[in-house]
Formats: C-alpha cells, structure tokens, sequence
C-alpha cells in the first residue's frame, strides 16, 4: 500500500511540474522525503533491466563525453553506467535526497572515484556553470527543461530514459520531451525501446537562453 502510495504520488508531482514547473517549490520537499526513506532499500527495489534503454541510449552517442552529469543518480547507478562506457569521462552524480547520495559515494567502486563524483542538488537549480557538461542524462527523473539547456554545452546531448515505458511512475512522453527541447535548440532525435523501457537522446544545436 504504501509502494502504491508513492508510485501514485511520484506520477502526480510529475504530471503537475509538467504543466506548471512553479509547482515544484510545494512537491519539492515530500519527494525528498520519499526517496530519503527509500535511499537503504532502492537497489533492491531497482529491476534487473532498469537501465537497460539508458545504456542503450549512452551507445547511441556519436562520440565519448569529457564531463557527464547525471540527474536524478540514486544510488549512483547511472553515473556508474556512464563512466565505465567512458572510461576517459569525468561524471558527476546529483540527486534531491542526501541519503541517496550518502549510498552512491559508499558504493562507488576504487576504480572509479578518480573520475565519479556525488553531490546533493536540487534539479530545478544546479550549482554549475553554463554548458559544462557534454552529456547530461536522467533516468526516471522529472525533467527541467530550461535548466537541462543551460548545463548542456553546444554540440553536446541529453538523454532521458524511463525503465518501464509508460508505466513508470516518473514518466513523460517522448513527443513531450521533443517539443520541449526542440524548443531549446535540441534536435537529432533518436528515440529507443528495450525490454520495458524507453529512451531519447537530443543533441544541443545552439546556444538558448530558454
């Protein structure tokens, strides 16, 4: 009952942001505290095939990012993904819940914490500067759209994958997503489906003060 409770209200606070992102401010801290109490517990609640669209997205890249954010990281799962795919990329992990990102950094294996690194961080408003990422990726996320163009650099990509398709509790349709970033200067669509899950992959065209 509770799992369905949450499941509903992630749906909901996605659906209301949607249509009107002021909305945010007043779902903000309840998500938090959603995933904060999920934090010990979200590997095992994660399928096999959670990230199964996102890494087939990552694959999808013409070319290897320098620097990688990774929105919306959980317990870092994705941030992982990337930096094993490309081994020359510097990642960063950001996500709402500080429990989650305490699981991330603790998971992070040797071999990677040289190049991945955790933050806290509101989505809405991230603490880095204007285009400093080649690559900035969300798996099951609530997407911000303005902010996504600003971190994106030119000529760089976004990808947005959502592990069950429809179905997923975080969800937005890829011809939202398309309108949304086309009118932020992405375009090079390419959208994809494995197992469950769905993706898509935009490439930044030009700058937008969007």
């Amino acid at each position: 009952m509770i799992a369905s409770l949450g499941r509903r209200f992630a749906r909901l606070a996605t659906n209301a942001v949607l249509v009107k992102p002021q909305l945010w401010r007043l779902v903000r801290a309840p998500m938090r505290r959603q995933f904060q109490g999920l934090a010990g517990e979200w590997d095992t609640i994660l399928g096999p095939d959670h990230l199964e669209t996102f890494e087939a997205a990552l694959g999808a890249l013409p070319a290897a990012p320098r620097r990688a954010l990774d929105v919306g990281t959980g317990t870092g799962a994705g941030a992982f993904a990337i930096a094993r795919r490309f081994p020359q990329a510097e990642v960063v992990g950001v996500d709402l819940a500080p429990g989650m990102v305490e699981e991330a950094r603790r998971k992070t294996p040797a071999e990677l914490r040289d190049r991945v690194s955790f933050e806290t961080g509101d989505a809405s408003k991230l603490p880095f500067d204007d285009e400093s990422f080649d690559l900035v990726a969300h798996a099951n996320m609530i997407p911000f759209f303005g902010e996504v163009a600003r971190l994106v650099a030119v000529g760089g990509y976004v990808v947005f994958s959502f592990s069950g398709g429809a179905q997923t509790p975080i969800y937005v349709p890829p011809e939202r997503l398309r309108r949304e970033l086309a009118a932020r200067n992405f375009s090079d669509f390419v959208e994809l489906a494995g197992g469950r899950g769905t993706s898509l992959l935009a490439r930044k065209l030009s700058a937008s003060a969007a």
